[in-house]
């Protein structure tokens, strides 16, 4: 079955990936139809828990490939992976910086990015749509590196996509459900909550066709992912996490997620 899905053209596999993972955030988001509000040491164990296995995804499935696939470079093997992981968090700063947003939990004063009279849910949204694009380029750049045919490469792939795709339904829960607490109703804040995603597989078939037509550019690709995603993990979820004495669950929740994803991608990458 693996040779049949890896004969696949990577950018499809990338959409396919790309529209599961945004499913995920979706079927989590569906949850504020049954619950009105979230507990905040349980919306910090869902964000703990986000980072641990962004943490383990950018290693295993992103970086340690990328050095792998430098490896003809000798000594020099890491370059690739240094730039390209530099270049992943300078991204996320520019993007941070051209786009308003707002993180949950924090006063509406502290909204980031370029001045703007947008309401406060669409700046809540963008908050987590940003958080979102690394996780689409990550899914696409790893699919597209099986354009070389090989199994190993897809199941990678597939792992990294079916991780990420569990960390998003926690995760959408925790966009939607306080967007109910800020008035919205359910319907409006399960739309805004799975729309927070979409640009995972918009950003995910961008990434496979990057690597795809440029195909030495993968190692650099990797990385950049793992970059942008340590950044947003480090500036965003890491911080929302450890909110209002909830720190020890929050720190057990990365853990754990870490845990997850690194046997995830160990046992079966």
């Amino acid at each position: 079955m693996f040779h049949q899905l890896a004969s696949l053209n990577p950018i499809l596999l990338a959409l396919i990936a790309g529209l599961f993972t945004w499913g995920c955030t979706a079927l989590g988001a569906s949850l504020v139809f049954f619950f009105k509000n979230l507990n905040t040491k349980m919306a910090n164990v869902m964000l703990g828990f986000a980072a641990g296995v962004m943490i383990a995804a950018s290693f295993w499935s992103l970086l340690s490939p990328a050095i792998e696939l430098s490896s003809g470079l000798g000594k020099l093997s890491f370059i690739p992976a240094l730039v390209g992981f530099l270049l992943g968090g300078v991204f996320l700063r520019l993007v941070d910086r051209l786009i308003p947003h707002l993180h949950f939990g924090f006063p509406e004063v502290e909204k980031e990015g370029p001045k703007t009279k947008l309401r406060k849910i669409i700046l809540l949204v963008l908050s987590i749509t940003i958080h979102n694009i690394p996780e689409g380029a990550a899914v696409g750049v790893a699919f597209g590196a099986v354009v070389t045919g090989n199994t190993e490469s897809l199941i990678a792939a597939l792992v990294l996509a079916f991780g990420i795709g569990i960390q998003n339904f926690p995760e959408g829960a925790a966009v939607s459900i306080p967007l109910r607490g800020e008035g919205l109703s359910r319907g409006k804040s399960f739309w805004y909550g799975q729309l927070s995603a979409v640009v995972e597989p918009i950003f995910a078939v961008i990434g496979a066709f990057l690597v795809v037509v440029v195909s030495p550019v993968l190692p650099y690709a990797l990385a950049f992912a793992a970059g942008a995603m340590i950044f947003v993990v480090i500036e965003e979820l890491i911080p929302e996490s450890q909110r209002e004495g909830s720190t020890d669950l929050a720190t057990a929740a990365t853990m754990i997620g870490f845990a997850i994803m690194m046997t995830l991608d160990v046992a079966l990458g």
